[in-house]
């Protein structure tokens, strides 16, 4: 009887052991800001199987808990990272390839919780919640630029110096406000003389990223973008917002405006 228990038990043990390393299909999507994103090959390292992009940027492979997964796209630099727990949650990725912007660390969207104030958001709280899926971005080849200085650069510093207290749950959260929001934001101000805004460059802009960012985290719907933005920019918006330094701070005042917008009518 004791052997036959045994036996049983080790047949247990053996399925829930071969079901934790049984890959699962996610669901992935590369965005870039042009409309050439057909034929991107993402590929399972530890696997050794991979698939590639179809003429809207959807894919499909199968994966499991930190399997290497590495993305191959014309003229931007292979992207390599690691299966998490956010896609093994969500079973989706997002992948952004960006063009021309200064050194931009992978950026990886965990089920986090993030609030407006640092010290809470190091102790857990529950405010703004971007979604499961895990967000990369990948760079186009460093050689082929060389960058002036510009104030993308006190971006990166900032990020470096402060990188103990951005990376939170894996979110580099001064990096995503300062590459996609805070230039979008910055060109839709007007006065900015007068309200100390410095002027941003065009090819800073990435807009559809950054409506990307708000439609995904804050649920703005596509189409009312640029409506959501002119609405948190309304007379008493605080510009203050807009200044290196205050991410987290104005990541969660876009959480609450996007509340209080969503229960306007259209």
């Amino acid at each position: 009887m004791k052997r036959i228990l045994l036996l049983v038990f080790c047949l247990l043990s053996f399925t829930g052991f071969s079901q934790d390393f049984k890959r699962f299909e996610v669901n992935g999507k590369i965005i870039v800001e042009s409309n050439d994103v057909y034929g991107i090959t993402i590929f399972n390292v530890s696997s050794n199987k991979g698939t590639i992009t179809d003429e809207n940027g959807e894919f499909v492979i199968a994966v499991r808990l930190n399997d290497v997964i590495e993305v191959s796209a014309l003229q931007f630099q292979n992207l390599k990272f690691d299966v998490n727990e956010a896609i093994v949650a969500s079973k989706q990725m997002k992948i952004f390839l960006i063009e021309e912007i200064n050194r931009l660390d992978e950026i990886i969207i965990l089920p986090s919780k993030l609030s407006g104030n640092l010290d809470a958001d190091l102790i857990a709280t529950k405010q703004f919640t971007p979604k499961l899926d895990a967000l990369y971005f990948g760079i186009k080849h460093q050689d082929e630029f060389e960058f002036e200085k510009d104030y993308k650069t006190k971006t990166e510093n900032i990020a470096i110096a402060r990188q103990h207290v951005t990376m939170i749950n894996g979110l580099n959260v001064v990096n995503v406000v300062d590459q996609l929001l805070l230039p979008l934001f910055r060109s839709k101000a007007s006065d900015k003389k007068e309200k100390g805004i410095p002027e941003v460059p065009v090819q800073a802009i990435k807009y559809y990223f950054g409506s990307e960012f708000l439609v995904d985290n804050f649920d703005i719907p596509e189409h009312r973008v640029e409506e959501f933005i002119n609405f948190v920019q309304a007379e008493d918006f605080d510009y203050s917002f807009l200044n290196y330094g205050n991410e987290m701070q104005f990541l969660e005042f876009l959480h609450n405006k996007s509340v209080e917008f969503l229960k306007k009518k259209p």
